[in-house]
This record gives C-alpha cells, sequence and structure tokens, in this order.
C-alpha cells in the first residue's frame, strides 16, 4: 500500500490517478480517501489525482497521543504529501476539515500551491456560534468513545446539511453512510479533538486572508447554513477569490451533486491553468454603487 510519511513520523496511505499537472484533494471530517473517487475519475484523465487519508482515518496511522491532531498539524500534512511524492506545486482542494487545511496551507505555504480550492468552510466559525460549536464537538467526540463508529455513524451522516445528499442520491448516500462507519472511533475522537474543536474561527484570520495572492475558488451548497456566511467572509477577503453557491445543496457537494461540482472545478483549474483567472479590481469594493 503506498505511504508518505509526515515529519512527525505518521503514515499517510494515498492512491493517485492520471497524469500531468497534480491535483491533492483533501478530505471532510466524515470521508477519507475513497470520498473524492467522483473527482479522482472525472479528473485524471486531464490531470495527476492525488488523494489521501487524513491521520486518524485508516488506512492511515492512527496517533494515540491526542497532541498529534491540530488545525497545523493538518495544514502540514497536506505539505508532506506534496514532499512524499517530490511534488514542488499542486492545486489544492479541500472540503471542510479539508477546507479549512486548504485555506490554512493557502497562506502558509503560498509557493507550493497552483490554486486553492475551499469547499464548504466554515462550520463554527462565526463568533456566536463558537460556544455552541465547542460543546457539539465535545459531545460529538464522546458519541464516537462510548459506541463506536458503528453506532455513531449512522446519525452523524443524517445532521441537517447532509439529509440533502440522502434525498438527492439515496444510493451514494448509503455508500457514504456505510464508509463513515468503517473509520476508526478513536482517530474520529481524536480529531474532533485536536483539529475540530480547536481550529481558529475564520473571522479571526481575515489578515491572513487578505495575502493570499493565488487563485482561489471558494464552493458551498446554499442549505449548508453554517458556511454560507463564512463563504462570503472568505470571497470578501481573499483578493484572488471566487464564489460558487450551488443550489438546493448540503455540505457534501462532491458527492450530492458531482457533475455540477466537477464543472465548476474544471472551469476554474482552467482558467488557472491558461492565466486568466483575475485578481479582483479595486474598484469593485468601494462600496458605493454607482462609479466616480
Amino acid at each position: 500500500m503506498p505511504y508518505v510519511t509526515t515529519d512527525d513520523g505518521v503514515k499517510l496511505y494515498y492512491e493517485e490517478a492520471g497524469t500531468g499537472t497534480p491535483i491533492v484533494f483533501v478530505h471532510e471530517f466524515a470521508g477519507d480517501h475513497r470520498a473524492w473517487e467522483p473527482q479522482m475519475r472525472a479528473l485524471s484523465r486531464m490531470y495527476r489525482c492525488i488523494a489521501y487519508s487524513a491521520r486518524g482515518f485508516p488506512p492511515s496511522d492512527v496517533p494515540e497521543d491526542g497532541a498529534a491532531y491540530s488545525q497545523d498539524r493538518a495544514r502540514d500534512d497536506i505539505r508532506s504529501v506534496l514532499d512524499g511524492l517530490g511534488i514542488a506545486k499542486a492545486h489544492i482542494v479541500g472540503l471542510s476539515m479539508g477546507g479549512f487545511a486548504t485555506l490554512h496551507f493557502g497562506f502558509t505555504y503560498a509557493d507550493r500551491a497552483l490554486s486553492l480550492t475551499i469547499g464548504g468552510c466554515g462550520y463554527g466559525a462565526e463568533a456566536k456560534e463558537r460556544t455552541k460549536f465547542a460543546a457539539e464537538t465535545e459531545a460529538t467526540a464522546q458519541r464516537f468513545d462510548d459506541l463506536g463508529m458503528k453506532e455513531a455513524a449512522p446519525g452523524y451522516a443524517l445532521g441537517p446539511t447532509r439529509v440533502q445528499f440522502q434525498n438527492r442520491d439515496p444510493r451514494g448516500w448509503k455508500e457514504f453512510a456505510d464508509q463513515l462507519a468503517e473509520h476508526s472511533a478513536r482517530g474520529a475522537a481524536l480529531t474532533m479533538r485536536g483539529v475540530q474543536a480547536k481550529r481558529p474561527s475564520l473571522f479571526d484570520l481575515t489578515d491572513r486572508m487578505q495575502t493570499i495572492s493565488v487563485p482561489t475558488l471558494i464552493m458551498t451548497g446554499d442549505e449548508d447554513w453554517p458556511c454560507l456566511e463564512p463563504a462570503l467572509l472568505m470571497k470578501r477577503m481573499i483578493p484572488t477569490a471566487g464564489l460558487v453557491i450551488m443550489p438546493n445543496s448540503g455540505h457534501t457537494i462532491n458527492l450530492e451533486d458531482p457533475a455540477t461540482f466537477n464543472r465548476h472545478l474544471q472551469d476554474f483549474l482552467h482558467n488557472v491553468d491558461t492565466g486568466t483567472w483575475p485578481i479582483r479590481d479595486p474598484r469593485a469594493t468601494t462600496g458605493s454603487i454607482l462609479g466616480r
């Protein structure tokens, strides 16, 4: 089985397909490397596509030390995948937890990114939601510890921003839920406590967002309620950002509506590869309806 090793000795499992300019896919909390299969199949015809499982998600290692899990580690694990595969720069595509890692990668290792795609990113970011978010993450981690993944997964897979997936594609949703039930309960709990619960609010990172200079695509579903305001925030703050809001869609947009997701992603990558993705004209942010 193919692995790369991080700078703290954790082995990360990956799969790849295709040749050409590399894309690295970074999965959400409820997914793993398999969650990107619709994108791997479609984009590997034109790109070298790489999907890996984060630490805590078998067949990657599941470190027992809680200190091995953090937002910075999640960010640096993207770099470890690039280093392990000898890749200087890549398009980075992340969803939810992977979207946070992609954003942090963008303002920390901009020289390693050809572009950033940040999907479904922002849950718990708003100031009014921080206390609630902390309580929810701890309760969820405790459920994984107490019940195990097989019993805890069905409830998590039926959250209010995932029922859209079940309604649109029951067969695809069941595959997603079954894969979630196969995860490590220990790895899920440690990830929830170390990465999810402790990550900084996006609203505290606006200065760093403004430094991002690589082409960036923000994507979210219009029924992924916790991520709508953060998506607008990132659009406003990142001068190279475009925003896609997918209609009647929830959180797991790359699986829920892969054709639409892939179309937007391919259009974005084409513009980046041809050098036609713009930086925002400063005149677009004057705050006035009329020009001068």
